[in-house]
C-alpha cells in the first residue's frame, strides 16, 4: 500500500526543464516538528541569556551600592575614632584640671546631713563617705609627693613588650565573626611574660571575669582606670598600692581567647578609651623607672 506523499515541482528557467521531488507525509510533518522544537529551544535560550544578563546588572548595580556604603560606614567610623580619641583627651584635661585645683570638691562642699533623722548611715553613705577617705589620703600622698604623683598618675608605660596584634574600635569576633566593638587593645606575649601597671595606684579588682578571664583593675583616681586581661597568674591583690613599672601578674591565655596575648584598656570615668594613646607617648617613659621615696 503506497503512503501519501506531497509532489514538489521544479523548473528550470531557461531550459524549462521540470523536476518532480516526492516528499512522504511523515518527513515533512517531521521536519515541521523539528522546526517548532528549534523555534522553542532558540526561545529558551535567547530568554535565558536575558535573565542572565538581567541578573549581572543587578549584581553590579548592587555591588557598587554596597562599596559606597563600605566607604560611607569607613568614613563614619574615621570620624567616630577622632571624636572619640577628642572627648578622651578633653576628659583627661577636665580630670587633671579637677585633681590640680580641687574644684569638685570647692563646689558639691561637704555633706549636708541635718536632714537625716537615721542615725546608721545607708550604703550609699558609706560608699561617698569610703570615696571621701580615699581622696583624703590620696590628697595627703600627692601633698607629700607632688612630682611623684604627677608624674606618675597617668598611664605612661607599655605594660608588656610585645606588638599590637588587636586594635581599639571596630572589629570581626574572631569567634562569631561579626562585628563588635573592641574596648581595648590587644598585645602579643608569651605565657608567662611579666605584666607591669602602667601608672601609680591602687588595685581595685583581681578577679577572674567571664570574657576577660583573670583581670586586674588598677584605679589611679579621678575616674582613671587601667584593666589587664587574660592573665596566667596574680601577683597582687584588691586593695594593694601598686607604682608605675610594678608587677602584678603575668600574660596568660584565660578568658575567651584563641591565643596567649594580654587585652589591656584605658578608662575614662567607666568608658573605655583608645590605649594607644597612651601607649604612643610612652616610649620614651619605658625605660624611666619610678624613683619611690620608700
Amino acid at each position: 500500500m503506497k503512503q501519501p506523499y506531497f509532489v514538489l515541482v521544479l523548473a528550470h528557467s531557461l531550459h524549462g526543464r521540470l523536476r518532480r521531488i516526492h516528499i512522504p507525509q511523515r518527513a515533512l510533518y517531521a521536519v515541521l516538528i523539528l522546526a517548532v522544537f528549534g523555534c522553542f529551544s532558540v526561545f529558551g535560550f535567547v530568554s535565558s541569556y536575558v535573565r542572565m544578563a538581567w541578573k549581572v546588572a543587578n549584581y553590579n548595580s548592587l555591588r557598587k551600592e554596597t562599596d559606597s556604603l563600605r566607604a560611607r560606614y569607613d568614613s563614619l567610623q574615621r570620624v567616630f575614632n577622632q571624636t572619640n580619641e577628642q572627648l578622651a583627651t578633653l576628659q583627661l584635661y577636665a580630670i587633671e584640671v579637677s585633681n590640680a585645683y580641687g574644684i569638685k570638691r570647692k563646689l558639691e562642699g561637704p555633706p549636708d546631713i541635718s536632714g537625716e533623722g537615721r542615725l546608721l548611715p545607708t550604703f550609699s553613705e558609706s560608699l561617698e563617705e569610703y570615696n571621701f577617705l580615699k581622696s583624703a589620703s590620696i590628697s595627703t600622698f600627692r601633698h607629700s609627693y607632688p612630682r611623684l604623683w604627677q608624674v606618675n598618675v597617668r598611664p605612661s608605660l607599655w605594660p608588656v613588650e610585645g606588638r599590637v596584634i588587636g586594635a581599639f574600635g571596630r572589629r570581626s569576633d574572631p569567634f562569631s565573626g561579626e562585628q563588635a566593638f573592641h574596648t581595648g587593645v590587644d598585645i602579643s606575649g608569651t605565657v608567662g611574660t611579666p605584666v607591669r601597671a602602667t601608672a601609680d595606684g591602687v588595685v581595685s579588682e583581681a578577679e577572674f571575669v567571664s570574657g576577660y578571664g583573670r583581670l586586674i583593675v588598677v584605679d589611679h583616681g579621678g575616674g582613671v582606670q587601667t584593666y589587664y586581661a587574660h592573665l596566667s597568674r596574680f601577683d597582687v591583690i584588691p586593695g594593694q598600692e601598686v607604682r608605675r613599672g610594678q608587677i602584678i601578674g603575668a600574660v596568660g591565655a584565660s578568658g575567651r581567647v584563641t591565643a596567649p596575648h594580654l587585652h589591656y584598656e584605658v578608662r575614662l570615668g567607666g568608658n573605655p578609651v583608645n590605649p594607644y594613646n597612651f601607649l604612643a607617648r610612652s616610649s620614651m617613659a619605658r625605660s624611666v623607672k619610678p624613683d619611690l621615696p620608700f
